[in-house]
């Protein structure tokens, strides 16, 4: 696919501020854990660009390529993840499809035994913030691959 528009070029202080809301946003959150949500959300989102970037952000982390390959299915890979991790990726599910236009009360009380409040409100900003990126990302069609990791280390 082609780009269409790089709207990064041309709103330079938006995305400055996009990626400064983006670390304050999980600045607690266990980087793993961080890792692991904004992949599946961009998954669900099918973005390639943001896909490509958590990737390789995750492996930067120390991430394994069997839980990479496996957050799609997170749910029957329950020897690959914890509990903790499988109650913050089902969150991201639902907060990223809003099925019926809410988020389960299952769901959420799920999160909220192992995310204290201030974890659980910046787990919420952060899949937040990757939707509006993956959302950014798709319509323009940014094209995947380009993407190095802490390439935007410095600009938070």
């Amino acid at each position: 696919m082609t780009q269409r528009i790089n709207v990064y070029q041309h709103s330079p202080k938006v995305l400055s501020l996009l990626i400064k809301l983006s670390a304050e946003a999980a600045k607690d959150l266990d980087p793993k854990i961080k890792e692991l949500v904004v992949l599946r959300a961009s998954q669900i989102n099918r973005c390639a660009y943001c896909i490509d970037m958590h990737t390789k952000d995750a492996r930067a982390g120390g991430e394994t390529e069997e839980r990479i390959a496996l957050v799609a299915a997170f749910e029957e890979a329950d020897n690959f993840f914890t509990e903790k991790e499988r109650a913050a990726l089902a969150l991201t599910e639902a907060v990223t499809m809003l099925t019926d236009g809410f988020v389960p009360d299952e769901v959420y009380e799920r999160a909220a035994k192992h995310f204290d409040e201030k974890e659980l409100a910046q787990l919420i900003w952060t899949i937040a913030v990757i939707n509006t990126f993956n959302r950014l990302n798709v319509t323009a069609r940014t094209e995947a691959g380009s993407y190095t990791p802490g390439q935007f280390a410095g600009q938070h």
